[in-house]
């Protein structure tokens, strides 16, 4: 019997990006990144069906192109920086759909709480950068209620309805690195 060998993908920071939209006012969107997290994946060859992911993101490298939302984002209000550092990621499923779609299930931690998500995967394909290394890249989506994970401050509008919505949809475009 044959055995497949383990690959250990690492992941690519300088093509990879972390970003979050919630809705603001109930009425336009806000958008964010975090500019600093690591990754890796453990797949059996180059067959990520039932790959193990995980993930690790500095809370403190929250960034939304406004200096005080973004103070307001790391105080206890949100992530509360001071006390929990990092927001992790531990897949518990990574299942193959179809040739280019993936479904990763996993456990997110945020703020001492540990809850399951579900995450829509594309993946973008494998190829060879000009420096003989090969990439892999993935493109993931979801949306998770932020409340779920003790992130429950608001303001009750005026108008009726509140200024930040529950609901936080989440985007990365990810490349990995092959390990030799």
């Amino acid at each position: 019997m044959e055995t497949t060998k383990i690959t250990i993908w690492k992941l690519d920071p300088s093509h990879s990006e972390l970003t979050f939209k919630v809705k603001h006012l109930m009425i336009s969107n806000v958008k964010g990144e975090f500019q600093t997290f690591d990754g890796q994946i453990v797949s059996q060859g180059n067959d990520f069906d039932r790959a193990k992911i995980t993930a690790t993101v500095d809370a403190n490298s929250v960034y939304t192109n406004n200096k005080d939302r973004d103070n307001h984002l790391k105080s206890g209000d949100f992530f509360d920086v001071e006390s929990f550092n990092n927001l992790k990621f531990e897949g518990t499923g990574f299942e193959k759909l179809d040739d280019d779609n993936y479904k990763i299930t996993g456990l997110l931690t945020i703020k001492g709480n540990t809850k399951e998500v579900s995450l829509d995967v594309d993946h973008g394909g494998l190829m060879k950068d000009p420096y003989g290394q090969e990439k892999a890249g993935f493109s993931v989506s979801g949306k998770i209620n932020r409340k779920e994970w003790g992130l429950t401050w608001n303001a009750a509008l005026e108008t009726g309805g509140v200024m930040v919505s529950e609901d936080v949809r989440i985007n990365g475009e990810f490349q990995f690195v092959k390990q030799a």
